[in-house]
């Protein structure tokens, strides 16, 4: 078991439920909500748009999770300022830049410009999310291993929880991996990155399940990947549908996984409606989503406090803290 700083231990239980797994409601999408917001011309989608839709998400789904995931830019000031996030739901906020630049087989990531991991623990952030893309064969591979490091180690300093979230892509041409390559990149992923000093991974799921139907295969396929993992992680739905996201939470956290960040598995069908079916949608469908998914958590999911503790505190502790 890992001793961690008290504020990184205070920012974990802050973002866990009662029993200390993980219901993160993902919402960090900046670019690609724009695009799926208005697929014609993402550009008329206003600033004032995205924070209405990021608010009404997080006003009627927001107290269903344990914690919500926001992006700087559009939506974690503003959800506290208007008060659409509750007080106690934990807050992640993200650190870095949406997209990558760089070649597409050699992808580069960086934090936001002007924006960094001591902002956000002075907002009242309960931890930070560094999402990178990621091949372990990669040019770039080194580099953005470096990323990650210096991201921790500013963290470490400012006593916040990191969350880690390494996105796969293919070193050929196309937008994903073959089949063939999905387990092994991402398995190899989560043992290279766990290591670098992030408290938390957020992982896809290690199998494509499109060309692979094998539930027996899958909980294989995540056993491996909570073997090879030095800290806690949660699975991100990657835009599967619900039902099936709901599979592969019960696999992930039977296998080890200490939770979920769920982001278009329970909101994405909101997008494009007028406000009041969006309202209706996200009141109904999608709070009892991300209920339903807390209640797997709360029952399957490994406590991130197997994985951490914190000081031994005495009635001096203060005086060399």
């Amino acid at each position: 078991m890992k001793t961690i700083s008290l504020g990184k231990f205070r920012g974990l239980a802050q973002a866990s439920t009662s029993k200390s797994v993980f219901s993160i409601l993902a919402l960090d999408h900046r670019n690609n909500l724009r695009q799926a917001m208005n697929p014609a011309d993402p550009q008329q989608v206003t600033i004032r748009d995205m924070v209405a839709f990021k608010s009404n998400v997080v006003k009627y789904v927001g107290p269903k999770s344990s914690a919500v995931l926001l992006d700087p830019q559009w939506g974690a000031a503003q959800c506290i300022e208007n008060s659409s996030l509750p007080g106690n739901v934990g807050l992640i906020c993200a650190v870095e830049e949406t997209g990558y630049t760089g070649d597409p087989q050699a992808r580069k990531s960086r934090i936001l410009p002007g924006w960094s991991v001591e902002k956000a623990k002075r907002m009242g952030a309960s931890a930070v999310k560094l999402l990178v893309y990621f091949h372990p064969h990669s040019e770039t591979a080194k580099a953005i291993e470096e990323l990650i490091c210096m991201v921790a180690e500013d963290c470490e300093k400012a006593e916040i929880a990191l969350f880690l979230e390494p996105l796969s892509y293919p070193l050929t041409d196309g937008k994903k991996l073959a089949p063939s390559e999905k387990k092994p990149v991402v398995i190899e992923t989560a043992r290279r990155l766990s290591v670098l000093g992030a408290d938390v991974m957020k992982v896809e799921f290690p199998l494509d399940i499109g060309f692979e139907a094998d539930e027996k295969l899958w909980a294989e396929a995540c056993s491996e990947l909570n073997q090879v993992s030095a800290v806690p992680w949660v699975l991100l739905s990657a835009s599967v549908d619900f039902e099936t996201y709901c599979r592969q939470v019960r696999i992930a956290c039977d296998a080890g996984a200490s939770g979920v960040a769920a982001g278009r598995a329970v909101w994405k069908e909101s997008v494009g409606k007028t406000f009041e079916e969006s309202t209706k949608f996200l009141n109904e469908t999608a709070s009892s989503r991300m209920q339903r998914l807390t209640e797997i958590c709360n029952q399957t999911a490994t406590p991130w406090t197997k994985y951490f503790k914190t000081l031994d505190i005495d009635a001096d502790w203060y005086l060399t803290y």
